[in-house]
Parts: C-alpha cells; sequence; structure tokens
C-alpha cells in the first residue's frame, strides 16, 4: 500500500483528495431516519447514515447522493447546491438553519465536514492497520491542526506533546480524530516514539465529562473510533442503544398498522415468546439488506431491495416449526439460535436465486442458501414494497446436513 500521512489530507480540502478505504467506508453504511442529532450516537455512524431531521426515505437517500458525490471529491459549492435543491424538490423545512444565508452556510457546512472528516479518519485507519504498515511502524502519533481558529486546549495539549502510543493502546479506542465538530487533528504511524515524544497519555485521559457523555476534551457524541465498528450489524447499536430512536424505523417502514415491529429484543428471546404463545401479528427488525445483497436481489428478480428491513414475522417461527421438523432424509428441527442468522442469510449467502413462486399478493420472492459449520440454511424471503412496508421477510426456513 501506498505510504500515507502527508499534511495536506489533514484539512477538508485534504479530505476531497478520496481513497478507496474512505469511499467504501461511506459507501457501506445504511440510510436511518431521525428527527434530531442525538438519535444516532458515536459508532453508529460507522453502519448508519443520518440527517438530523431527515425523517422521509426518499429525502434521505437523496441526501446520501449528494454527500457520496461529496465523498468522492465533490466541493462544497457543489454540494450546497446539490443541498439547495433537494430541498426544494423535496419541501423541506424546519430543518435547522433554514431561513437565512448564514444559517444554511453553518447547516451544509456541518453535514459535508462531518461526513468527509469522519469518512476519511475511517478510511485512514484502515490503512493504519494494513499489517505490513504496523510492522514497519506500530505507533500513531497525534498531531495537531495548528491551523484552527479556536484550538480545543486538550487536542494542543496532546499535540503539543508529540503523544504517541502503539496502536492497540486503549486511548485510541475513543480519542482517535476527529474529536469534535470540526476537529481537523489527525493520526500519523511512526516506528518509535521519538525523543521527548510523551509515551502515556496525560493523567485523567479517560475521565468522562458528566455534561457530554464523552472523555474530557471530547465533544458529546465524538468518543470513539471512526470505522473501529464498521463491521457490526445496525441492530447491535439499537440493543447497545446508542441507536436511540427506533420510532423512525418503525415509522418510515412497519408493515401495517395493525402490526408491532419489534427492534429491540434478542432473538432468541422473542422466538421462545412465540413458541410459548404469548405473541400475535408482531415482527421482529433483523436488520437491513445491505447495498452489495441488494444488488444481488435485483440481479436475481428484478426487485429494488436497497436499505429494505429484514424481518423475522412471528407466523413464520410457527410455520416452521410445523412444516419443518425432522424428517428423516436429513432435515432437522430449527431451534431458536438458528435464527439469529436470518439478516446473514439475505447480506452474506452463497446463492441467490429468484422465488420459484409468488406470494398471495402477487409479492415476488428471493431465495437464498448459506452453509453454516457444515449445514444447509434455505431461507425463502418475500419482497414487500410500498412507503409502510418496504421489506424483506422471512416466510420459510429449512436446514439439511449435506448436499444443498
Amino acid at each position: 500500500m501506498a505510504e500515507i500521512g502527508d499534511a495536506a489530507r489533514s484539512s477538508v480540502e485534504g479530505a476531497r483528495q478520496a481513497f478507496q478505504e474512505q469511499i467504501d467506508f461511506f459507501r457501506r453504511k445504511l440510510n436511518l431516519p431521525s428527527e434530531a442529532w442525538r438519535d444516532i450516537q458515536q459508532a453508529a455512524h460507522d453502519r448508519a447514515f443520518m440527517v438530523s431531521g431527515a425523517a422521509k426515505a426518499d429525502l434521505l437517500a437523496d441526501l446520501r447522493k449528494a454527500v457520496d458525490q461529496a465523498v468522492q471529491g465533490g466541493s462544497i459549492g457543489e454540494f450546497r447546491k446539490k443541498f439547495a435543491d433537494i430541498v426544494a424538490k423535496h419541501g423541506w423545512a424546519g430543518w435547522t438553519g433554514e431561513g437565512s444565508k448564514a444559517g444554511e452556510a453553518w447547516r451544509t457546512r456541518v453535514i459535508y465536514q462531518t461526513n468527509l472528516m469522519t469518512s476519511y479518519a475511517a478510511g485512514r485507519r484502515a490503512q493504519l492497520l494494513d499489517p505490513e504498515l504496523l510492522k514497519r511502524r506500530p505507533f500513531w502519533r497525534y498531531v495537531h491542526n495548528d491551523s484552527v481558529t479556536h484550538p480545543r486546549p486538550q487536542h494542543k495539549h496532546w499535540g503539543d506533546a508529540r503523544l504517541t502510543l502503539r496502536h492497540d493502546h486503549p486511548f485510541w479506542n475513543t480519542h482517535f480524530p476527529p474529536n469534535g465538530w470540526g476537529c481537523k487533528c489527525r493520526v500519523v504511524p511512526v516506528a518509535t516514539p521519538g525523543d521527548g515524544d510523551a509515551t502515556t497519555p496525560p493523567d485523567g485521559w479517560d475521565t468522562v465529562d458528566p455534561r457530554t457523555g464523552a472523555p474530557m476534551g471530547i465533544d458529546e457524541g465524538w468518543g470513539y473510533a471512526p470505522g473501529a465498528r464498521a463491521d457490526d450489524e445496525l441492530r447491535s447499536f439499537v440493543q447497545d442503544k446508542l441507536v436511540t430512536y427506533p420510532p423512525a424505523i418503525r415509522r418510515m417502514l412497519s408493515v401495517d398498522v395493525n402490526r408491532h415491529l419489534n427492534t429491540t429484543e434478542r432473538v432468541t428471546d422473542f422466538v421462545q415468546r412465540v413458541r410459548d404463545g404469548a405473541l400475535r401479528n408482531e415482527d421482529l427488525w433483523m436488520g437491513f439488506v445491505e447495498p452489495e445483497a441488494a444488488a444481488r436481489v435485483k440481479n436475481a428478480t428484478g426487485q429494488d431491495v436497497d436499505n429494505y428491513l429484514v424481518l423475522l414475522p412471528e407466523d413464520n417461527v410457527r410455520h416452521t416449526d410445523w412444516e419443518h421438523r425432522w424428517d428423516g432424509k436429513g432435515q432437522r428441527p430449527i431451534v431458536p439460535a438458528d435464527y439469529q442468522h436470518v439478516a446473514s442469510f439475505i447480506n452474506e449467502p452463497d446463492e441467490t436465486l429468484p422465488g420459484s413462486e409468488l406470494g398471495r399478493h402477487g409479492e415476488a420472492r428471493v431465495l437464498v442458501r448459506k452453509e453454516i459449520n457444515g449445514e444447509v440454511f434455505r431461507a425463502v424471503f418475500e419482497i414487500l414494497h410500498g412507503k409502510r412496508n418496504r421489506a424483506l421477510k422471512l416466510i420459510s426456513l429449512a436446514i439439511k446436513t449435506g448436499q444443498k
């Protein structure tokens, strides 16, 4: 891999020099509606794209495209023009900053800079963790950007001290920059600490500021390393309470007003409650269809399912218990833990095929196969379209040991 760490990349203009790890990180995010910026916290931003107040799917999708172009190298002027066009197209009103040139300039700058700097930091972190680079440069040095008009005292102190720690020091779990709104600090890899470099963090570096819920010197919501949890499912962030607004998911994509979309319960608990007869008309949210998976489904079925929900309905659990019991031909009974793989059936399958039948109301279906520990899981999902039912719902699951 190419050497990294030149100072040009420490600014927003430098971040415009997009590189593949940065682009890949941003494109793996999933659109999530929100009403306020606190709806999604810290590391959840590794998997969720949000713009505060953008709660409509089509509006969020257009904003996502504009930011994607910015991440690839678009200027802030180009982004501002696209933002104005999107606001007009969707009639979006009431957003913070609306109504004055200064407010609009501030809001577009925040969206532009935040997405560029976090995606840049995540991509840079991926590069810094390259095994070959780590062999040669296993230490990371905190570098403060002295061009900042109003520098944060702690950030400047870490930079002035030339704080240099091993890449696996816990300091980097919370202090890998950016560490706040508009922060332009960066990290550079070095072979070993230099003369005069600080080799231990200052006392109290991990003390949490009760006003922000983050370590001292770090803004609220910024106490995480961008990209460190980019492989986690968004559902895990909901359960960790880093996504605090599951009603946004229900409002945008719930099946209908008579069904409850469960966004937080653990899979095995949900299945056991169904088996105990405690549930009726309830679906468990398992996650979203990832971009690469959406492309596979579209190739197999012709259906566009980008960013659709993946759902486990309680009636499927009942159906599977009844229809797919031990049959003496290699099919085994399904246990609650098997359902934990439902999202991975769609997002990480061995094979994706069109379903052989349509649903009761003409819905298309998709068949996926996935081998796990020598067993072949065969799952069929029904594709539900519309403003209130955009989801892939599991309707059949069977497990066999042996041939597909």
